[in-house]
């Protein structure tokens, strides 16, 4: 095994944690459903608008994306999500989310129209009552089906914030590409910046934040305790679609006044989403310093190694200095299961379906930490140090985890 890790490092791990598996057929095959839907929704927007109003709108409905995206994944850079699970929930949003939004949302305007509404009264009322409620729970679905499928991923609210916030990004994308196409065809490139600026300025947390509301209720129905825990999965979808619902009825009004009631109330969630994850990055750090030292008889963790762990600036400190070895891999997998070992300790305190697996899932975060400490000792044979912290582990380590 020690030349196998010399050639090609340890055993990988998954971003929670846990060894590497084989992805489930099941999210592959969504996945994959997911994708077809949202180039199907591309290919339509193209065939209405062109190439030109095409490339524009697309540019434009991509071009939030990855600060949007660095903003959520900052939450849980202390125990990142698989990427997998994260292209999953983005793929979801911008594919078959979206789809069934944009059916159900025809539908839904035509009965109103049949009840005898006017063309304007039949659309402000699908914009501010349907559309929420529709958008929401396609989004919302993806998250259900993360709790059925992967509930394991879900560890605590900020998880259920980063899914959702990743759904809602995604949906945002593609929908936005169709409000874009559709000023371009309008009134051409001056529309559709207009549109931008209204839409991916202005406005471009309204999905995360809405479904973020979602996010939270399913995290708790994965780590709240009692048959009650489910009841926050439908208090939150009625969140998602209470604020959503604002967001469309101000724009509606057109009302400045309006908006401005709605921009802050924005802001108070967001405040209120960033609080949750602070505090949950905070209990997390103090079960790294609680629970770990305990492991420092078995080699695997040095007191050094726990102040490291604790450091977001020295963990990627850390990182640097394996990647010039050769060895970035490794070091990214021993920091995550040992994140993920302080955080199983966590939710083995207040989740008996947790304890009855604590020891199987203990022994294969051991191992991974054993396997990536012997491949950074292979690699180098002195330990570099910031202030005070090693990076690495010490020399004289055990190949594998204790008891094997």
């Amino acid at each position: 095994m020690r030349d196998t890790w010399e050639t090609a490092g340890p055993p990988a791990v998954r971003d929670g944690g846990r060894t590497a598996a084989r992805p489930q057929r099941g999210m592959v095959i969504t996945l994959a459903v997911s994708g077809l839907c949202a180039l199907a929704t591309l290919a339509f927007v193209l065939a209405g608008s062109g190439g030109d109003g095409f490339g524009l709108s697309v540019a434009l409905g991509v071009a939030p994306l990855p600060v949007l995206l660095a903003a959520v994944l900052v939450l849980d850079r202390l125990e990142p999500e698989p990427r997998l699970h994260l292209l999953f929930a983005f793929v979801w949003g911008a594919g078959i989310a979206v789809v069934v939004s944009i059916g159900l949302e025809t539908a839904g305007e035509a009965t109103v129209s049949a009840l005898g509404m006017g063309p304007q009264d039949a659309r402000t009322v699908t914009m501010v009552a349907v559309a929420p409620a529709v958008e929401e729970a396609a989004k919302g679905a993806a998250l259900l089906w993360l709790l059925w499928r992967c509930r394991h991923e879900l560890d605590g609210p900020t998880d259920g914030i980063v899914y959702a916030s990743v759904v809602a990004l995604g949906f945002a994308a593609v929908e936005n590409v169709l409000y874009y196409s559709a000023a371009f065809g309008v009134a051409g490139t001056a529309a559709t910046v207009a549109t931008f600026v209204l839409r991916g300025v202005l406005t471009p947390l309204l999905h995360p934040i809405a479904t973020s509301m979602i996010g939270l209720g399913v995290a708790h129905a994965v780590t709240g305790r009692g048959g009650g825990r489910f009841a926050l999965i439908p208090l939150g979808y009625a969140g998602a679609v209470v604020l959503h619902g604002m967001w469309n009825g101000a724009a509606a009004l057109n009302s400045p006044a309006a908006l401005g009631v709605v921009y802050l109330v924005g802001a108070v969630v967001i405040a209120g989403l960033v609080t949750v994850a602070v505090r949950e990055r905070r209990q997390l750090v103090t079960g790294i310093s609680r629970d770990l030292p305990a492991y420092v008889p078995t080699g695997l963790v040095t007191p050094e190694d726990i102040g490291m762990l604790s450091s977001p600036r020295v963990r990627r400190q850390a990182r640097r200095w394996a990647g010039r070895l050769g060895a970035g891999r490794a070091m990214s997998d021993y920091q995550r299961a040992a994140t993920a070992l302080a955080a199983l300790h966590h939710r083995a305190g207040r989740d008996a379906r947790v304890s009855r697996r604590f020891a199987d899932d203990r022994d294969a975060l051991l191992a991974v930490m054993a396997a990536s400490r012997a491949h950074l000792v292979i690699r180098s044979a002195v330990p570099p140090r910031t202030r005070g912290c090693s990076a690495t582990p010490a020399l004289a380590l055990p190949l594998v985890g204790p008891g094997e």
